[in-house]
């Protein structure tokens, strides 16, 4: 990785540079990013002993739907479903299974018991969240995820969907994660809304963007309580969405077109008309 006449990179620096291309490949593009460091690297045993944590990580942050065997779901790969040593927990089919974060397979499944104090409240979200994730979502997928805290059940909810149209020159991945904190007689709801998308058709350009929310509510029953937790999400996430295309469509006449050169490397002109046509932020919604 060192050119002719420079010093050798140290292999500390080799991890550095190596983690920080891996951590930051735009979604549906880890096998590219990975080929062309593994080609630097000219090293696997290196590559694969000092720098799995970072595919590890990448797949959580990612939070990267996998297809689980006994379960007609696929489950989120998250830190919240993590037992460690590679090892992830589905808390709908009741069962854990090793992971490899490079080939991205599940193996090795054995059987596994919830928290039976949170799990009432889990399984009752886990229902309804699973119907709006496929009427919103066109490829989404949800995972639920819960635990006591004294008098409190945390309940954690994280949807993903993605696009990935490479033939277009163009993928990416929408996150949410709300996370519920119920108590005798209220919830705290707080959100985090990321989206991801990169567009490489004769230029390079990633939008990255994030929203965080912040609610509570009151509530008499439990029917109740998580039909207005829906309708807040519900709310929060198409306003989201509906701001983001918005700002997408004002950026590509201001932003875009202040930060690029006229005429890029290819000679040619960037068509920005074209890429607001393609409405991207809009793949991740049913109509």
């Amino acid at each position: 990785m060192a050119m002719e006449g420079e010093e050798p990179i140290s292999d500390q620096e080799k991890v550095r540079i190596v983690s920080d291309f891996i951590l930051h490949s735009p979604p549906g593009e880890f096998n590219e990013v990975f080929n062309d460091v593994r080609g630097l690297v000219n090293n696997d045993t290196f590559l694969k002993e000092r720098t799995c944590w970072a595919f590890a990580l990448y797949n959580k942050e990612q939070t990267l739907p996998i297809k689980i065997e006994n379960s007609e779901y696929p489950v989120l790969i998250t830190k919240f479903n993590d037992l460690g040593s590679n090892r992830f927990f589905d808390p709908r089919s009741k069962q854990s299974f090793k992971f490899d974060h490079l080939r991205k397979e599940p193996s090795n499944y054995e059987s596994w018991e919830p928290d039976l104090e949170s799990e009432v409240w889990r399984s009752a979200f886990e229902t309804e969240f699973t119907l709006y994730t496929s009427l919103h979502y066109k490829h989404g997928t949800c995972s639920i995820f819960s635990k006591r805290e004294g008098i409190l059940t945390i309940i954690t909810v994280c949807i993903e969907d993605h696009e990935f149209q490479a033939k277009n020159f163009w993928n990416g991945r929408w996150r949410s994660q709300w996370i519920f904190t119920v108590g005798p007689n209220n919830i705290d709801i707080f959100g985090f809304l990321r989206i991801h998308i990169h567009y490489y058709e004769n230029g390079n350009v990633q939008l990255v963007a994030s929203r965080e929310i912040k609610d509570s509510i009151t509530f008499t029953s439990e029917e109740l309580a998580i039909k207005d937790v829906l309708k807040i999400t519900e709310t929060a996430e198409n306003e989201y969405q509906i701001a983001i295309t918005e700002n997408y469509q004002a950026m590509s006449e201001t932003t875009f077109k202040a930060l690029r050169r006229q005429l890029p490397v290819t000679r040619t002109k960037i068509d920005w008309n074209k890429i607001i046509s393609y409405s991207i932020a809009k793949e991740f919604k049913t109509q």
